[in-house]
This record gives C-alpha cells, structure tokens and sequence, in this order.
C-alpha cells in the first residue's frame, strides 16, 4: 500500500498566471487603455449623432484618401511587427532587426500624413478653440462684426506703414473692395430690417465667398443648379482634398488676410477631431519611441518577449485607428 502511494504522480502547481511578468503587465496597462479610448470614441458618438449641424469631411479640408492610406499603413505595420518577433524566436537578429525598422518607418510614414492632414486645417484656420481658431458657428452680425475688426485691423497696421510697396497697397485695395461689396451692405440690410431675410442672404454671400463650404457647392450642383464651379471662386488643388481641389474663397486667394470663417458645427468638429487624432498620434509617437528602443537590443530568442509586449501596445494601437477612421472620415 505505501510502496503504491510512494509512485503516485506528482503535480507542479503554477503560482500565477501561466504567462510572464511582463505579458501581464501589458495586459493590464491595455485594459486601461481600452476603458480611455472607449470613452473618448463613445463621447464622440453622442456629440456627433445629437449635434444639430456637423460638418462635412470636405468643409474642413478632411480627405478619405489619406485616411484609408494611413490605414492601410497600419495594417502592414502590424504585420512587419509580427514578422520581427517570429524572426526573433528563430534567432535571426539581423532579419528581426530589418522588419522592425520597417514597422518604425511605416509608424514614422503615418505620422507625417498626419501632420500634413493637420496643416491643411490649420492653413484654413481650422483650430481646436477660440481665439485661435477663426470658425464662427452661423453668418449673423456677430460674424460680420468680426470679419470688419479684422479688416479694420489689417488696413491701420497697412496704412500705417510709411513707405508702403505696391503689394500693400493692393492690400488695402482688397480689404475696401470686401468692406464695401459685402461687410457694408449686410450690416446695413441688418440695421435697417433686423428680421429680413435679405441680410441674413448677404451674411451668408459674405462667408460663402471668404470661405466657400464644399458641401454646399456640391449639393447645388447635385441639384442641377450648376454644372461647373461658381465663377466668383478659382479651383486649387493645394490641400489636402487631392487631386479634385476645393473651391478658394478670399482665404485661399489671399493667405494674409486670416478672415473669420463661417462652418456650421465647426468648433465642435475641431474639438473632437484633434483630441482623438491627437491622443491617438501620442500613442503612435510612444510606440516609435519603443522601437527606437528595440532597435538597439540584439533582437534574438532571448528578446522575443520584449518584442511580443511592444507588439501587443502596436496592435492596439492600429486597432483604435480602424475604430477612428470610419468615424471621423466616413460619417
């Protein structure tokens, strides 16, 4: 009976969980992570679908294009990341070495299409919040009283100038032309008939031609109103709408001026937009770091680990951007 007892098997008990250290630590650091993106991306959702008016993706210079491309990015970067680590457990460190700087040029690639996106609406005044921002809600005197601070503005530092060029001087010729062709009959049509429509028309044919919103020349055209561009406005293809170009209103033809621009929903796009773009890209920023890191360690087996839980951090990352495409590009 003892000599039977004495053969039984015997069992090695794991202390924790079947994992590493590091694994679980990762794990850990992700849920919390997913718990901040989750509520970003779930706050965005409300404002988005119970805003009265938002944006089109064209009216703030947002081109699908290059989102699907850094998403596209993104994708072969996690899969150069995975081929580093497989490259690392078979002990080919100069192999494991390459994708990884592959996965840290793609990483690089994104945020350079990144901040191309970013300068597109910055060129346009685009900004997250007053007073950087130049985007006013709605066409009413509040706006018009902004657009003629600034062109009162302009002309005192111009006419203020002793030798003024050639240059100023047309200058001064297109901030009169705008004052008088546009600021003065719309403040005049307010004053006069607070409650007509005419001025609320000519507030909005002041911003329109600052500013002209793609939406609503397409939707014009779409209607069967107009064939062709509105010739009050020229076609530039400078931005970050690619290939087709956007209309140029007084902004586009004249950069100096920075006039105040009518986008409906605008303040609260620009919000949004950057906080999760911007939040997102810090989380890129901390991975390149990362391989930065890697990419002076000797990638072989005994580096796999290190390798697996940067991984893990790039993998979520790219899956936040597939759940950020859609819905800053598509909706």
């Amino acid at each position: 009976m003892s000599d039977s007892h004495s053969h039984s098997p015997m069992f090695d008990y794991q202390p924790a969980l079947p994992i590493s250290n590091g694994k679980t630590f990762m794990w850990l650091f992700l849920s919390t992570e997913i718990m901040f993106f989750a509520a970003l991306i779930g706050t965005f959702i409300v404002l988005r679908f119970g805003a009265v008016a938002w944006p089109s993706t064209h009216d703030v210079h947002l081109a699908e294009i290059w989102g699907a491309t850094n998403t596209f990015i993104l994708i072969c970067s996690s899969v150069t990341i995975v081929l580093a680590l497989e490259a690392a457990k078979k002990d080919n460190a100069s192999s494991a070495k390459g994708w990884m700087l592959l996965t840290f040029l793609l990483g690089s690639v994104f945020l350079g299409i990144k901040a191309y996106e970013y300068q597109a609406k910055f060129s346009h005044g685009i900004y997250p919040q007053q007073p950087h921002s130049q985007i006013y809600e709605k066409a009413d005197i509040y706006y018009a009283q902004a657009v003629r601070m600034r062109l009162s503005t302009l002309k005192t530092e111009l006419e203020s100038t002793t030798d003024r060029t050639e240059d100023q001087n047309e200058q001064i010729e297109v901030i009169d032309d705008i004052a008088l062709r546009l600021v003065d009959p719309a403040e005049k049509a307010m004053r006069e008939n607070p409650d007509s429509p005419a001025g609320r028309v000519l507030l909005l044919k002041l911003a329109d031609e600052i500013y002209p919103r793609a939406s609503i020349h397409e939707n014009h055209a779409n209607a069967g109103h107009a064939a062709t561009p509105d010739s009050r406005f020229t076609l530039v293809s400078t931005s970050a709408e690619g290939d087709t170009g956007h209309l140029a209103g007084f902004n586009d033809k004249h950069p100096w001026l920075k006039l105040p621009i009518m986008i409906p929903g605008g303040n609260m796009w620009a919000s949004t937009y950057f906080l999760l773009t911007g939040f997102h890209a810090l989380h890129v920023i901390i991975g390149l770091i990362a391989f930065v890191v890697l990419l002076g360690m000797t990638l072989n087996r005994t580096s796999a680990g290190v390798i697996e839980n940067v991984g893990l951090y790039w993998h979520f990352v790219d899956l936040v951007w597939i759940f950020l495409f859609p819905l800053l590009y598509l909706f």
